[in-house]
C-alpha cells in the first residue's frame, strides 16, 4: 500500500500551517470548511465531483486538485466503519477519522449526507491531525476530542481506509 510513508514526522510538518500555505489553487477562502481538503492534499487524493483546481482563483495546471467534500471522500474509502471497529493493523496504517451525526452516515452503502456538521481528519498512532475552520491552521487533538467537535448532537465517529492511489506527501513538496 502506498501509504506507508505516512509518519508522525510528515503529519507534523502541517502543524500551524494554513489553507492558503497548503493549497496551489488559491482555493482558500476563509469562509469555506478546509477539513478534507487539507487532508486530500497530505494524501493526493483527487477524488470526487469538484476539486480545489476546479474551484480556485490561481490554478497551477501542472498541480493536483485535491478532494474539497467530506461526504465524497467518505464515500471513496474502501472500508469505512465505527471508529472503535478499526483494527490494529488499520490503526498502525492510519486512516480517515470522520465525525458527523450518527444518523447521516450509513455504513453499509458507505454514504455520509451532506450538512454542514462534518468533519475528516488524518488518524495515525492515535492522535489526530485536522483542519481547524475556526483556527484557520492544522492542529492535532485527540480521536476523544475530536468526537466532541459538534456540540448540540449526538456525534459518531467513523473510519475510512486510505484509496489505494493514496500517497502521503510532506509539506512543501511538489504533487
Amino acid at each position: 500500500m502506498a501509504t506507508s510513508s505516512l509518519s508522525e514526522d510528515l503529519l507534523n510538518s502541517y502543524l500551524g500551517k494554513t489553507i492558503t500555505d497548503i493549497c496551489p489553487h488559491g482555493y482558500t477562502g476563509a469562509d469555506l470548511n478546509h477539513c478534507a481538503h487539507f487532508v486530500s492534499h497530505v494524501m493526493g487524493l483527487s477524488v470526487g465531483s469538484i476539486t480545489c483546481k476546479g474551484m480556485g482563483t490561481s490554478v497551477n495546471k501542472d498541480r493536483m486538485g485535491a478532494c474539497i467534500r467530506v461526504h465524497e471522500l467518505f464515500s471513496n474509502c474502501p472500508t469505512v466503519g465505527d471508529h472503535d471497529s478499526a483494527t490494529d493493523a488499520q490503526k498502525t496504517a492510519g486512516f480517515f477519522i470522520f465525525v458527523s451525526a450518527k444518523n447521516v452516515v450509513n455504513l453499509s452503502t458507505k454514504t455520509m449526507t451532506n450538512v454542514p456538521k462534518k468533519h475528516v481528519g488524518i488518524c495515525f498512532n492515535g492522535k489526530v491531525w485536522h483542519y481547524s475552520n475556526t483556527g484557520d491552521k492544522v492542529v492535532t487533538t485527540t480521536p476523544a476530542n475530536f468526537k466532541n467537535h459538534y456540540s448540540g448532537q449526538t456525534n459518531g465517529l467513523f473510519f475510512g481506509s486510505f484509496a489505494a492511489a493514496a500517497t502521503p506527501v510532506r509539506f512543501g513538496a511538489e504533487r
